[in-house]
């Protein structure tokens, strides 16, 4: 409605036609066969962004018909200019009223109660993430496990047996039924029974798929005469992949400089004000192909803090091979301020412009933690390291290094434009919300 009205009356001076409110409600319609009202119910972590290459589809394809009805739903001309402008307005306007309205029913609506089919270790690391996720709004209430002869207990309560499912199920008020097979659920025949099971109780059923961490997400179905076959594409960049990458991270970054070279300035004087040392810290990291470069960011400790690494190793809170501490000592009083910040990563863009590291990527290792990963999960180097990335916006802090090489292993697999574009856009509100210490 808004967009119409500015589109119309305000840009064209024109006014509403008699057919214009069913125009208007038109939208509903091309939204529902795009897909848009009924993704919801099949998902956990429900958000707005991940439906914006729909939206973007819907506002399209909404005004284009809008401007070939023309006249029959204007009073007036319905001219390009305003097309453009209903285009563009419909696309903000939805993805922005979506989100509110995600947030309204967030806060409205009660946890969703799942319970987890699955072996005792499965079904911590599945709960274990369901409780860091911001998105999901669930509670797990419990685990069945899927083989009678598993009886393991952990945290989660056993709540009982695949045998009296319909009963555990309706006894425990579920609303979803989370299937996560671990390595000895590996019986297809009692897997698929227990999807089919749970769906013919009215239950919604999410499924772990063990395949996916392998090829990850980006796929497509190839049907041969009733066969199923899923096509996986090659990881890593192809040349004409890396091209738009590189082109999308020269054209940013060129930007982004432009923009805070005035920023760059105030820190580097803050830094030298601060404590004696070099403006900038760097250190010898591994990217792409293994090939080790000399990463760039503002100073944040005292000059000579490596030297004190190996006093302070048994403070270190990082799991996995990494180094991390709270409260560490070495940290100046404006290198606490950057690190919040994160502004210490600023002058990483120079990296990017040399072509070492991306805007987005696997998180840059150190060449000891480096050469703590092996076999397949050596495959992260196929693509450049990045300022943000996955690791960043789940939290780079409180995940270990096993985890975060399986996080850029999938990114490198699953690699489009608009995932990069999409971790960027997520990585601001994770910044201000200072939610990395």
């Amino acid at each position: 409605m808004a967009a119409f009205i500015v589109a119309i009356t305000v840009l064209g001076n024109d006014s509403l036609g008699t057919l214009t409110l069913i125009a208007i409600a038109a939208v509903v319609p091309v939204c529902k066969l795009a897909g848009l009202y009924d993704r919801d119910g099949h998902l956990l972590n429900k958000t707005t962004l991940d439906e914006a290459p729909t939206l973007f589809y819907v506002a399209s394809l909404y005004t284009l018909l809008c401007f070939l009805a023309g006249s029959s739903i204007v009073n007036g001309t319905f001219g390009s200019d305003q097309a453009l402008v209903l285009w563009g307005l419909l696309f903000v306007l939805m993805l922005t009223m979506r989100t509110l309205a995600r947030r309204l029913a967030g806060a409205l609506v009660e946890e969703e109660r799942c319970v987890i089919l699955g072996n005792a270790d499965a079904a911590h690391w599945l709960s274990t993430k369901l409780e860091r996720s911001q998105g999901a709004k669930v509670r797990v209430v419990g685990r069945i496990p899927l083989s009678p002869d598993d009886t393991s207990v952990n945290e989660l309560p056993l709540l009982g047996h695949f045998d009296s499912l319909e009963g555990l199920l309706a006894e425990h008020s579920v609303d979803r039924a989370l299937i996560a097979p671990g390595r000895g659920d590996n019986d297809d025949h009692r897997l698929l029974n227990a999807i089919r099971a749970v769906k013919q109780l009215g239950v919604r059923v999410s499924v772990l798929p063990r395949l996916f961490e392998a090829v990850g997400s980006a796929y497509e179905f190839d049907d041969i005469e009733g066969a199923t076959i899923l096509g996986v594409r090659r990881h890593g960049l192809s040349r004409s992949s890396w091209l738009i990458k590189r082109s999308f991270d020269l054209a940013a970054t060129l930007f982004g400089l432009l923009l805070i070279a005035p920023l760059l300035a105030i820190v580097a004087a803050a830094i030298k004000l601060d404590s004696p040392g070099p403006v900038l810290f760097r250190q010898r990291r591994v990217g792409r192909d293994d090939r080790v470069f000399w990463i760039y960011k503002f100073r944040t400790m005292i000059d000579g803090a490596e030297a004190q690494r190996s006093v302070l190793a048994a403070r270190n809170e990082a799991g996995g091979g990494l180094f991390k501490i709270e409260r560490d000592p070495r940290i100046t009083r404006v290198g606490r301020f950057l690190r919040r910040t994160s502004l210490d990563e600023l002058p990483q863009l120079f990296n990017v412009l040399m072509g070492d590291m991306s805007l987005v990527g696997p998180r840059p290792l150190v060449v000891d933690e480096d050469r703590l990963i092996e076999g397949h999960q050596r495959h992260r180097l196929l693509v450049p390291p990045g300022v943000t990335g996955l690791w960043q916006i789940f939290g780079s802090a409180r995940i270990p290094l096993n985890e975060m090489t399986k996080i850029d292993y999938l990114y490198g697999a699953n690699w489009s434009l608009w995932l990069d574009m999409k971790i960027l856009l997520r990585t601001v509100p994770f910044v201000l919300g200072q939610r990395g210490l």
